[in-house]
């Protein structure tokens, strides 16, 4: 398989740059990690590229397809993160969400905490996307409100997982490796960029798309359209599987 990768990372309406994202090729192997700072703790940009870089690291000392590798590559984020913490008393309150996809030859496998999002799209249409770990989400669970009324809902922004509690971290981990084929696209995103493109848009875009740079861009155009005011830091990676 071939993976063609593009990425993006745009600070929005705020003035720090929260987000952080990177993906690594270690062929057949390949990684792939967006995270996004909790904007209201001090140092959530720290803690969002701390999660990134470990990722990557670990990714690159032990490229595989599992779900007890991806478990590791959770772990070498928490720790790091906890250990800058007590470092440095002022980063005590630092967050980060995580969202990772790894990819080999049998298939792909991915893993996230928070409300950072991974889109499988299959001949033009979504087959899977994450779910958030989130106030609003637990409300979609429970026939509150719709899936819909989660990009308006006030408790949004409100987490219940994410890296730097100190508390078990309980990520939601693939138990299984997923097949992937030719013509396959992946896009994993913050918050802040899924927000403000719909799931049905982002496969209208994918539709117009001969590769990831443009899915993104196109994309990208709905969100500055729409985002006004300190709006948030959008962050996203785009894959395609060359066919």
């Amino acid at each position: 398989m071939k993976y063609i990768t593009a990425e993006l990372s745009v600070a929005g309406g705020r003035k720090e740059n929260q987000d952080a994202c990177g993906f690594l090729e270690k062929p057949p192997f390949y990684c792939w990690v967006v995270a996004d700072g909790l904007g209201g703790h001090r140092g959530g940009e720290i803690a969002s590229r701390l999660a990134v870089e470990s990722v990557l690291k670990t990714f690159k000392d032990i490229p595989e397809v599992s779900t007890q590798v991806l478990l590791q590559y959770i772990e070498a984020a928490q720790t790091s993160i906890l250990s800058r913490q007590e470092e440095d008393v002022a980063l005590r309150a630092m967050r980060t969400t995580l969202v990772i996809l790894i990819a080999g030859p049998k298939g792909a496998m991915w893993a996230h905490v928070g409300d950072s999002r991974l889109y499988h799209f299959s001949g033009g249409r979504i087959i899977f996307q994450t779910m958030d770990h989130s106030v609003s989400q637990a409300m979609v669970n429970a026939g509150e409100i719709t899936a819909e009324e989660i990009r308006s809902h006030e408790d949004r922004n409100r987490l219940l997982r994410a890296l730097g509690n100190k508390r078990d971290v309980r990520p939601a981990v693939e138990k299984k490796i997923h097949t992937v084929k030719p013509g396959d696209t992946f896009l994993l995103c913050t918050d802040g960029f899924w927000e403000y493109v719909l799931e049905t848009e982002m496969a209208v875009d994918l539709v117009c798309s001969e590769n990831p740079t443009n899915w993104l861009e196109l994309m990208a155009e709905r969100i500055a359209d729409r985002g006004s005011g300190a709006f948030d830091n959008y962050s996203g990676i785009g894959i395609f599987i060359d066919p």
